[in-house]
Formats: structure tokens, sequence, C-alpha cells
């Protein structure tokens, strides 16, 4: 029997039972769906961090208070008010750090905002330098849209301006004019100066949903504190940054007497860092997940190997006749292979198509309503193992049912009722 000769026996043996056929790839259909649908949105999550990371620029270095956790028994050793003012005055200081071109404080926190009589609740983020004007626009590329960022005057003095995102422009003012008005943060009185205009996620912070300060005054009256959560540097170039983390890091160690990098208590992360490890976690969260769809996938296997098994019993005069005239065992198994592995693979088709479908769907409903910046991402490769595993699944499910067709006896097979 040629191998066109198979595949068209094969096809006459699966329309005539369509409804089974239906009934038999339905796990295969399920378990290839998930997979598409979980590499699918992975792929579109990784994209979107990654975006968001590479918007404060490849030359932005951040420290971090507290030990790099490697593990969950980590986080019980962490010290978050470890980056004090003496850090940061040491990491400005050319002498320590000779390639740091900018460098800024961060604090950040939620509060409650009131402008007459609507509230809102939102994050306040300390920032700024004493030594700039344009640190924040540098660093976080972001500019007001109406009115000005405060200055470096305005972090010396502790002054009571804000810069306010464009959602919370949105919530508290509506069509005024915000410039030159009063709001409340918590129980201070803060004078809006400036309007950013819509610029979404950078790194984690949202900035159209952020109302911006000089941390000298945020941490003196909103969060009452003395220490800072991110120090933010940008070095003169990329080819300096390796050196940079360098000097930052034996500058922090020299400033809390620490000998032993192991027991740092801070950590410094280049954007590149961040990015190679949120992907390293979106690609293992990816993977389990697909692994947990792919349970369905054993499953759907296992039914294909049960149903064909009924098939065969049912089809044995069937399988009689056709050794009658002339089919070989070989024939026998050939065909009903075919069929698991035509069946399994039109499952995989099936659940490759439904599943990037949906995936599209949904992703055109994050980008609308929740994330403009999400897209749809289409896993070629997953898309091609996809098919390959489900067209293995019917060889491997397919050939104990197939052998056991193989081996009936013409004349007990024409004699079964």
């Amino acid at each position: 029997m040629t191998f066109k000769h198979s595949i068209k026996t094969a096809l006459g043996g699966l329309h005539s039972n369509t409804s089974r056929s239906i009934l038999t790839i339905l796990g295969i259909v399920i378990g290839i769906t998930a997979i598409m649908l979980v590499l699918s949105l992975g792929a579109g999550a990784q994209n979107l961090i990654l975006s968001q990371i590479q918007g404060m620029g490849s030359k932005t270095i951040v420290t971090v208070p507290g030990r790099q956790p490697s593990g969950p028994s980590d986080f019980a050793n962490v010290f978050l008010d470890s980056l004090k003012e003496r850090d940061l005055q040491s990491i400005r200081n050319k002498a320590n750090v000779p390639f740091a071109e900018d460098v800024m404080p961060v604090v950040f926190g939620s509060v409650r905002l009131s402008y007459q009589n609507e509230t809102y609740q939102s994050t306040v983020l300390g920032g700024g330098s004493a030594e700039s004007n344009n640190v924040m626009s540098d660093i976080f590329d972001i500019y007001p849209e109406q009115g000005s960022f405060f200055t470096a005057s305005d972090v010396l003095s502790k002054a009571s301006v804000a810069v306010i995102g464009d959602k919370i422009r949105e919530k508290l003012f509506g069509d005024i004019d915000p410039i030159g008005k009063k709001v409340r943060v918590k129980d201070k009185t803060f004078q809006v100066i400036g309007v950013l205009g819509r610029k979404g996620q950078v790194s984690f912070f949202n900035f159209d949903d952020m109302i911006l300060v000089p941390y000298t005054t945020a941490g003196q009256y909103l969060l009452g504190r003395k220490y800072f959560d991110r120090i933010i540097v940008s070095a003169v170039s990329e080819e300096t940054i390796r050196t940079t983390v360098n000097d930052i890091e034996m500058t922090l160690r020299a400033n809390h007497g620490i000998t032993d990098p192991e027991k740092d208590d801070f950590f410094v992360e280049t954007q590149a860092d961040l990015a190679d490890r949120l992907k390293t976690i979106t690609t293992a969260l990816t993977l389990f997940l697909s692994g947990v769809a792919g349970i369905s996938l054993f499953v759907g296997g296992v039914g294909i190997m049960n149903i064909m098994l009924v098939s065969v019993t049912e089809r044995t005069r069937e399988i009689g006749l056709r050794k009658a005239v002339g089919a070989t065992n070989s024939d026998i198994l050939t065909q009903f292979l075919f069929e698991a592995v035509l069946l399994t693979s039109l499952g995989g088709l099936i659940g490759i198509t439904l599943g990037s479908s949906l995936s599209f769907i949904i992703s055109f409903i994050i980008s609308k309503f929740a994330l403009a910046s999400w897209s749809f991402s289409f896993p070629y490769l997953g898309a091609g193992l996809g098919l390959l595993v489900s067209a293995f699944v019917g060889l491997v499910f397919g050939l104990y049912p197939a052998r056991k067709a193989s081996q009936k006896a013409p004349i007990d097979a024409l004699r079964y009722e």
C-alpha cells in the first residue's frame, strides 16, 4: 500500500466516524488552545515589561535598599532603610563615582489627594535634585505638557509644589486648568505647577497616576522618612555602566562598613540586569503554566487510545475484509496509526487557531481598556512545537490500538458479530 493510499484510507475511516472523531480530539484541542493562550499572553506581557523598563534609558542604574532576594527566606533579611543622605552625597562625589552623570534619590508611597469636593487615592513620588533642574526629565524622559517641573531651589527649600499626572488632572480638575491651583496631599497644601502629558508606565512607575514633588518635601512632610526607596544614577555612557555599578557598590560598602559582598544591605541593577531578571521570571512562569496546560494533552492522548481501542473492536469485520482482499498487518497498522496522527494533528491545528484567536481578542481588550502599550504576539515557535507535539501524541497513544488492529486474524475478524 502506498503512502498516499494509506492517508486516503485513514481519512475515509475518520469521515465515516465524524462524531466520534470530534469527541476524540477535544482534549487535544483544549490542551493546545491553553498552551497557545499562555505562550501568546506571556510573550505580550514580557514585551510590555521590557518596553517599560527601556523607557528609563539603557544608561540608568538603580540602587535598591535591602538584600537582593534569591529565595523566599531572603525576604526576612531586608534592610529597607539602608540608603541614607550620606550615601546620596557619597555617590554624587565624583571622586567616588566619576562616571555618574545624574544622581537622583526617590521616595514613594500611597497618599490621598483632594481638591474642593473631589478626592483621589494616588501615589506620591518624591524626586528631583538639589544640583540640577532637569534630572527628572533626563532620567525618566517625562516632560510637563503644562507648566514646569520643580527646580533645584525647590528641592533645597522643601517647597510645597507638585507636578501631577494626566489621570489625576482628569479626576480632580476635569476641564478646569489646574496650574496654580492648590491641592491637599494628606494634611499639607501643594500648589500645582505642572501637568504631565500621557506617558503611561515607565519601569515600575505609572506617571499618569502619580503626583511628583521634591524628595525633600515628600520625605519630611508626607512620608516621614529619612531614607530613600531608590537612588537612581545615569551613567555618562553605556561603556561606563559596569564601572559605575562597581564604583557605587564599593562606595556603599565603605559607608556601611561591609567587607563581604554577601552581606550587602543593598543591590545595584542596570536596566539590562532588570530586564534579564524579569525575562527569566516571565519565561519560567510561562513554561510552568504551559506544563500545566500540557497535562490536558496527556489526558487527551489517553482518551484517543481508549476511543481507538473501541473503534478497533467495532471495525473488526472491516479489518477482516481488508485482510481477506490482501491487506497486510503493516497496512492495517499504518491505517490506524495515520488515523490517530491525523486526528491529533487536526486537533492541534484547531487549538492553534482557537488559542491565537482568543489571545488576539484578549490582547485587544487589554490594549483598549487597560494598557494601551500591550500588543498581540503570535508565538510561531510555540505553534510549530504544538503541532509537532499533537502529532507525537497521536503516534504514541495510537500505536497500541493500531498494533492490536493489525494482529487480528482475518478469519476470526470476519466471524465477529
